[in-house]
């Protein structure tokens, strides 16, 4: 008798923890990866096994259309997300409607137009948010704003899904060694130093950890910080 795999739904897989997460589920999930970079993802879905799916996350009108021809969903992992620090006093409208697209509004679209194939397979739906979702520090208010609305969205859609069996996690890395912690990091004047972050693998694997969990359970924040050294 053959098991029917879950088909998990990944976005910002191109690189840092999405690509962690896809080497991880491989062998245990069929995968339907979304990236920027298509080379990059092409080569991905080629070493895993996956498939690719182009999103402008830009674009929440386009994704309806894109969906068109995907099947079976029974997992969505969003782990896609910009960030641009600075003050308040120095950001301008644009920055803020950028962040705010591809970090809330991009997921909150793609969550509802997949939610009725998330109910048929009593999935679950991972937001991958942040420490700055919990806390906002100075000269992080555009992203801390998008990653604390992040929060909203999963704690609203975790009581409305609740009774249809969808479980919704937010899970809350502490700075990893991503490309996006490069570019904060020379943004903040910093140098990067990979080793001094979580490892991707380490926050994939708690993406995994949650997906896998018992069905009587649900794991509905989990915040990730790095361990002694």
């Amino acid at each position: 008798m053959s098991v029917v795999r879950p088909v998990t739904l990944v976005t910002g897989a191109a690189g840092g923890i999405g690509a962690a997460l896809a080497r991880r589920l491989a062998s245990s999930h069929d995968l339907i990866l979304s990236g920027r970079n298509v080379g990059t993802l092409e080569a991905l879905c080629a070493e895993v096994g996956g498939s690719a799916l182009v999103l402008d996350l830009t674009r929440p009108d386009s994704f309806e259309s894109a969906l068109a021809g995907v099947g079976r969903v029974s997992n969505v992992v969003h782990n896609a997300g910009v960030v641009e620090l600075g003050a308040v006093a120095e950001q301008g409208h644009a920055v803020w409607s950028h962040t705010l697209a591809v970090n809330v509004v991009a997921p909150a679209e793609l969550t509802r137009l997949l939610l009725p194939r998330v109910r048929a397979e009593r999935g679950s739906v991972v937001f991958v948010n942040s420490g700055a979702g919990l806390r906002a520090n100075a000269g992080w208010g555009s992203y801390a704003a998008s990653k604390f609305g992040l929060k909203a969205l999963a704690d609203a859609l975790r009581e409305e899904e609740a009774g249809a069996g969808v479980r919704v996690s937010s899970v809350y890395p502490g700075r990893t060694a991503t490309p996006m912690q490069e570019k904060v990091r020379s943004q903040e004047g910093a140098a990067y130093t990979p080793e001094a972050f979580i490892d991707p693998d380490s926050v994939a694997a708690t993406i995994e950890f949650v997906l896998n969990a018992p069905r009587d359970a649900t794991l509905p924040d989990v915040s990730v910080r790095p361990g002694p050294r």
